[in-house]
């Protein structure tokens, strides 16, 4: 079984915490006796990890969720320079190693999107390919939505990327009509070769550990950890 997976996204706006939220509170529900975690290996500023802190219960220090944080909610590069350090990606590789070890599941929240910058040389595309972490790609249910699946796509095998496949996240609500036009499903796994997982409908309320659970069991979980 699928033992790691990143989530990560189009964009800072496209969803991969209310998907790594879902995802978690699946977990969580469904498999109580099996030990799960999560990371947010690098943060700018306050965000995820506090999130995550105050929605579960995480046998997890603030260092074992986060082991590179900066004060400035910026760039990892650009915030590190600020501070005067480095983005430490040994120490970061170490922490996840560690808990990746200790648990039967982990799920890792990217920063940005996957063109989105990790030190002045390295994308968050770059890591997970170096890395050789199983991928999901969250994209936004909104205009354009099509033009920038298949642009992270072809960055994502650029990378040699494993893309287990995409979810589209409805960042604002939207009507049926609206989610068929600006991400047909057919369309974007034609174009872009890749399973489209599932829809992510509006949610106001993020807190709601159940209704996350249930949305989460209606992804291709097949697909997700063949």
């Amino acid at each position: 079984m699928l033992n790691t997976l990143l989530i990560t996204g189009t964009d800072t706006e496209a969803g991969k915490t209310v998907l790594t939220t879902a995802l978690a509170a699946y977990w969580q529900k469904y498999y109580p006796q099996r030990s799960w975690g999560i990371m947010k290996p690098i943060q700018s500023g306050i965000g995820d990890r506090e999130w995550y802190q105050k929605l579960f219960a995480l046998e997890q220090s603030s260092e074992e969720i986060t082991p590179l944080y900066f004060e400035a909610p910026l760039a990892p590069p650009i915030a590190a320079a600020r501070e005067n350090r480095q983005v430490d990606l040994a120490l970061v590789w170490q922490a996840f190693s560690k808990l990746r070890s200790q648990r039967d599941f982990v799920l890792v929240e990217a920063l940005g999107g996957l063109g989105s910058p990790v030190t002045d040389e390295l994308t968050v595309a770059d890591l997970a390919g170096e890395w050789r972490l199983p991928t999901v790609l969250v994209v936004p249910v909104r205009l354009g939505a099509i033009a920038q699946a298949v642009a992270n796509v072809a960055l994502a095998r650029q990378s040699r990327i494993n893309l287990k496949g995409i979810v589209l996240n409805c960042v604002q609500p939207r009507t049926d009509a609206e989610i068929a036009d600006w991400t047909p499903q057919q369309l974007i796994r034609s174009l872009t070769n890749t399973p489209v997982l599932g829809c992510l409908p509006y949610l106001d309320n993020l807190t709601d550990l159940d209704k996350l659970a249930q949305i989460a069991s209606d992804l291709d979980w097949e697909t997700l950890t063949l």
